[in-house]
């Protein structure tokens, strides 16, 4: 049953750079990637709504809607997911991917086990023993080596803000574990991972929508592009890429905790990277598997055997 549910996790992890990499290639059209990430959460919304009305009709009904009660975990959730993407966008450009990928993954473990030992946010307490340090420690060290190509990239960052921004890295890194277990949360509450998840997405498609509104004042999409050509139909699909991802990130974390659901995904977020940056998938430039690249993967499978196997 664990081998499975982890097995589930690295598959949602697996989808997120192929979203990356779709919405990506969409805000070329939109010009701007608020608006991208717009119709991505909208599209997500309709998928979730089309899931609801096939499977769970009974969700539509005036007596359902009367047993909910509305509390913090029905906006928590969507505004957590905006946030670690704007973060990210402010992040990219002032520090770098690496120490961009490095600050908020770190944000996502010390907010994980956080949460998971103190029992915050209605998830079931589990002991923070030393053995669990170590292996988050060898990950954490894993993703490092993956990421750093050189050892003087960190030290070109020379500005005074540096540390500020790393810092603001960390408290973005925050987010996707509070997302976790409050969409979790939500969706004990609403009896249905499906609800919970749209739920949150109509929060971020709104929240994003303000914010392109008040950012952009503009709302366009070119149909073709100078350099990538005609729009194609699989850019609008980031959404429903995304669905897979939150509504497993619910189900995951209700049964195995925030913190194995994040390694879960983590590891199958870098494992789908490699295999984009390898053969070059979605117009993203090749990049071949070093052997650094390998030894840190190599590192990070090792603790999670570590985390979820040793006494």
């Amino acid at each position: 049953m664990l081998f499975s549910l982890i097995l589930l996790g690295l598959v949602a992890g697996a989808v997120i750079p192929f979203q990356t990499s779709i919405n990506t290639r969409l805000s070329y059209y939109t010009q701007s990637t608020f608006y991208a990430s717009t119709i991505s959460f909208f599209v997500g919304t309709l998928c979730l709504m089309i899931l609801i009305v096939s499977l769970s009709p009974h969700i539509l009904s005036i007596n359902y809607w009367q047993t909910l009660t509305i509390d913090e975990t029905w906006f928590i959730g969507g505004i957590m997911g905006v946030l670690f993407l704007t973060g990210n966008l402010l992040l990219l450009p002032k520090i770098g991917a690496s120490l961009t990928v490095i600050s908020t993954i770190t944000g996502q473990i010390m907010m994980g086990c956080l949460i998971d030992t103190f029992g915050w946010f209605h998830i079931s307490p589990q002991p923070f023993t030393f053995i669990k340090a170590l292996g988050l420690c060898l990950l954490l060290f894993g993703i490092v080596l993956m990421n750093i190509q050189r050892r003087h990239t960190m030290l070109k960052q020379s500005n005074d803000s540096l540390i500020l921004w790393i810092v603001a890295g960390l408290l973005f890194g925050c987010a996707p574990p509070i997302q976790a277990a409050t969409n979790s949360a939500l969706g004990q509450n609403v009896n249905s991972p499906f609800l919970a998840a749209l739920i949150s997405f109509t929060v971020g498609t709104i929240t994003l929508f303000m914010i392109t509104a008040i950012c952009h004042r503009k709302f366009r999409i070119k149909r073709i592009h100078k350099e990538y050509g005609s729009l194609r139909w699989w850019y609008f699909i980031g959404g429903a890429l995304g669905v897979l991802f939150v509504t497993t990130i619910i189900i995951l974390t209700a049964y195995i905790g925030v913190t194995y659901t994040l390694v879960a995904t983590m590891i199958g977020q870098i494992l789908a990277s490699l295999i984009i940056d390898h053969f070059g998938l979605l117009g993203i430039p090749s990049r071949k598997i070093s052997p650094q690249r390998i030894m840190g993967l190599i590192i990070i499978l090792f603790a999670v055997v570590i985390i979820h196997f040793a006494p």
